[in-house]
């Protein structure tokens, strides 16, 4: 029987930190009563990511599950077009690998995808920061504050919150779209959003908890820098036609 919901957890050397992650997840969907599998996506990690993800994942057996891991580490947005792509659900949701979105907050962009209201929905940390329990450092939360400024400006989205790693889709319309994709770093939230709405789809940014875990492999001067060059780039597809490219039937 087919899942009603694929959860797709991009990792990179993320060994140290999976294992109560991907327990808390079973733990919620087998109380929950949701229909889900569990994909784990190991961006070409150094460390024993993929037997950590196995090894808990076999430990909740009445899961479907999938760990999906190639050589070469390709980066967060190739990791997450992976696990789309292997999806047999119609919804599906990725998520962080640290949960710093609970798990229990996922029917907030799963329900409106069901009842046909969205096609797209995204979590944000913006629209009601008294949902933030453990703040980021001032400098990251003012540096977030700049980068989302740069990506309304250049990208053209009104949103307040593209980067947030909780996101959930409706494949059956998302998935055509993912041809055409071209990043697979840091700036792929944007070229998704910019993509699904580019196409018509229907989006909707929906406030949810988050916290702030330690371990982020996030640079603000690198990340930034290369934020820039991929807005630039999604310019640069969305006049030369390349988002216009889509396989159909």
């Amino acid at each position: 029987m087919r899942p009603e919901v694929s959860i797709i957890i991009p990792a990179f050397n993320e060994s140290d930190r999976l294992g109560s992650p991907l327990r808390t997840i079973a733990e919620y969907l087998a109380k929950s009563g949701v229909s889900a599998e569990i994909i784990v996506v190991d961006d070409g990690s150094s460390d024993d990511t993929a037997f950590v993800a196995e090894r808990i994942l076999e430990e909740a057996s009445h899961l479907p599950s999938n760990v999906i891991r190639y050589e070469e580490n390709r980066g967060k947005g190739f990791a997450v077009k992976t696990g789309l792509l292997a999806a047999r659900a119609d919804i599906a949701l990725f998520t962080d690998a640290d949960l710093s979105t609970p798990i229990k907050e996922m029917s907030k962009l799963i329900d409106p995808i069901r009842t046909g209201e969205y096609d797209l929905t995204f979590g944000s940390r913006a629209l009601d920061r008294s949902l933030i329990g453990t703040h980021q450092s001032a400098f990251r939360e003012n540096g977030g504050r700049l980068v989302n400024l740069m990506i309304r400006k250049l990208s053209g989205l009104d949103f307040s919150d593209t980067q947030c790693g909780f996101k959930a889709f409706n494949m059956t319309k998302f998935r055509p779209l993912l041809d055409v994709m071209t990043i697979d770093r840091f700036g792929f939230d944007v070229e998704f959003l910019f993509v699904a709405k580019y196409h018509g789809l229907r989006l909707a940014e929906i406030p949810v908890r988050w916290n702030d875990v330690a371990g982020s492999k996030v640079s603000a001067v690198r990340d930034t820098r290369r934020m820039f060059s991929e807005l630039m780039q999604i310019r640069r597809n969305a006049r030369s036609g390349v988002y216009e490219k889509i396989q159909t039937g």
